[in-house]
């Protein structure tokens, strides 16, 4: 146990990483805080209307579908450190300044939408940034454990944060979730502050980094294109994030219209999908490698099997024990996703690459939030995430049968001793054609369903672990 634990959280030895995991822990808490307030006070204001709550979703994530790549060029021309303490100082100001307006009385629903917009032009900096500056914090060898550790961070306040809003909002109004969400951001800048610049790990940002002037967008999407291995799970996270992650919006409808609950029931509901999403964020914390494009697509079937079903369930109590689960398979899925991703890149091209994923992830919300919100609003909140979880497994179903059409592999079934699920891959395959150097020539590997994961192999060597390959 004690070595189990020791791998989980050995990204927490370096000291940076421990300050900024501390640091988001503490802001991420009392985000979430804020965004329960938000859609509550939404929901207030408009009236119960799941089409306004759309709307200010879309309000919030537009900027990042407008100025995302952008930011990843920035991200990878300037100290990602100080792009941070930037992003943090200018949240505080936002925050305090809607505090101001809702405890006054005077917010109206425009002001909503006009802060909405505000805070997601800073996240589209902010975000493809955070991504990026995982691995300048504890170098590629330890970058899988640090990217798990970081979504266990996330879904950690994704838990605390909407109980500690419920109860904020009841008890001493909607504005006071804004007003402490405004102080909390005086962590995030002290561990930032706090940090040594001389142990970071920016070795491969030296040796590739490019100038103002040649460090160009269209240079991150041309690598893209070139990697087939990249586009499989930024394609999955485009339509399953637009159509299957809408958990914020839907929920708040759930609680309020279909169980007719306050505001400590939806921060309950919250808090469930968040009890999965910690564990499944802890479950991938001891991968050592880069997942494998199996694991991509059984995360993406699993997550819409289970979410299909939890939009069927008939009372609030098994609606949030299927939540569970539900969040399991989301974060096992996203963090698998982003994991190949970002260990598939070359370090002075990472920021302009996770930029592009955090758009077709996030980005997406300005299309995918009003067409929820009608959904939502026109059918109910039931049929609306049961429709995001088909088309998750619609999705993920259609992308693992042209994957294995294509490798000439087969999925089989052993009843016993033990149920199991494997999946057979010829010697050679396209896969290897394809860039693929997760799987290219495995030669008659078994795969568990869940973890799918391969026999052991030789460690590699630390001159190993700096290079990316790029079969």
């Amino acid at each position: 146990m004690r070595a189990r634990l020791g791998s989980t959280f050995q990204s927490l030895q370096v000291r940076n990483y421990r300050l900024f995991a501390t640091g988001q822990l503490i802001s991420l808490i009392f985000g979430w805080m804020q965004i329960t307030a938000q859609d509550w006070l939404v929901l207030q204001l408009s009236h119960n209307s799941a089409s306004a709550l759309g709307v200010v979703t879309a309000f919030q994530f537009t900027p990042i579908l407008l100025l995302t790549l952008y930011a990843g060029k920035l991200a990878d021309r300037f100290d990602k450190r100080v792009m941070l303490l930037i992003a943090n100082s200018t949240w505080l100001v936002l925050a305090a300044l809607m505090g101001v307006l809702v405890t006054s009385g005077a917010v109206q629903l425009w002001c909503v939408f006009v802060f909405a917009l505000l805070w997601g032009t800073v996240s589209a900096f902010e975000t493809p940034t955070r991504q990026s500056f995982a691995s300048e914090l504890v170098g590629r060898s330890l970058l899988p454990n640090a990217l798990a550790l970081s979504s266990a961070t996330f879904n950690s306040a994704r838990v605390i944060g909407p109980a500690l809003g419920g109860v904020a909002i009841a008890v001493l109004g909607t504005g006071s979730a804004f007003v402490i969400n405004a102080l909390s951001y005086l962590g995030p800048l002290l561990m930032i502050t706090l940090m040594r610049p001389s142990e970071l790990h920016r070795n491969g940002l030296a040796k590739g980094r490019v100038s103002a002037a040649d460090a160009r967008v269209i240079d991150g999407l041309r690598y893209v294109r070139r990697r087939p291995d990249l586009i499989l799970p930024l394609a999955l996270m485009l339509v399953i994030g637009m159509a299957g992650f809408n958990f914020q919006l839907t929920l708040a409808v759930l609680a309020k219209s279909v169980f007719h609950s306050g505001a400590a029931s939806f921060g309950l509901l919250t808090t469930a999908i968040a009890v999965g999403a910690l564990i499944g964020a802890l479950t991938g914390s001891s991968r050592r490698g880069r997942p494998t494009v199996w694991v991509v697509l059984g995360g993406a079937i699993a997550f819409g099997v289970v979410e299909t079903a939890a939009g069927l369930m008939p009372t609030y109590l098994i609606t949030a024990a299927v939540l569970v689960p539900t969040g399991f398979a989301m974060i096992y899925l996203s963090q698998a996703a982003n994991q190949r991703v970002q260990m598939g890149v070359d370090p002075e091209m990472r920021g302009r690459v996770m930029a592009l994923y955090v758009l077709v992830f996030m980005g997406t919300n300005p299309v995918g939030a009003p067409l929820v919100g009608w959904v939502t609003q026109t059918f109910g909140a039931r049929v609306s995430i049961s429709v995001g979880g088909v088309v998750s497994l619609v999705v993920g179903g259609a992308a693992l049968a042209v994957r294995l059409r294509m490798s000439g592999g087969r999925i089989r079934m052993r009843l016993a001793p033990v149920p199991r699920l494997y999946l057979d891959v010829p010697p050679t395959w396209q896969g290897e054609e394809h860039g693929d150097p997760a799987t290219a020539g495995v030669s008659g590997r078994r795969f568990h369903p869940v973890t799918a994961a391969r026999h052991p192999r030789p460690e590699r060597t630390g001159s190993e672990l700096s290079t990316v390959d790029h079969r």
